[in-house]
């Protein structure tokens, strides 16, 4: 198995809240992380549409996965996300993360979010520091 998804794997054993919401892994490998999710009655808010924290929590959780796929272990210091459509009860999310740059120190991604139908719901800008941590010695 590959390395990356050797990591992924052992981060989302202990992540109850990604557990939570439902978010299946569809692809991982370094520097890229594919999640989808279903919306569910209880994620949506006062206008019936999903929380703004719930598109936020997937695409974190997608940064997350990528930025440490690279076996290293690394934190976000800085994201924003920016909503473009409206999502409901019953959608299907994908999060699909690109690494924009990375170095020994830093890395920054774009996270969009989509439907099924591919149309862009959301983007994702997140910041990463990166340690001098492993998650496997070599």
């Amino acid at each position: 198995m590959e390395k990356s998804k050797v990591i992924v794997d052992e981060m989302y054993k202990s992540d109850k809240f990604s557990q939570w919401l439902g978010i299946e892994i569809v692809e991982i490998k370094e520097g890229y992380c594919k999640l989808k999710m279903k919306v569910r009655q209880e994620m949506t808010n006062g206008f019936g549409i999903a929380h703004g924290g719930i598109c936020f929590s997937i695409a974190d959780t997608a940064l997350a996965f990528a930025a440490n796929s690279h076996n290293v272990k690394s934190l976000s210091i800085e994201t924003s996300i920016s909503l473009i459509k409206k999502v409901k009860t019953d959608d299907i999310i994908f999060a699909e993360t690109n690494e924009i740059s990375r170095n020994n120190k830093t890395s920054i991604y774009i996270v969009n979010l989509t439907n099924i139908s591919n149309e862009i719901l959301a983007s994702f800008k997140g910041t990463v520091y990166v340690t001098a941590k492993k998650w496997i010695e070599n």
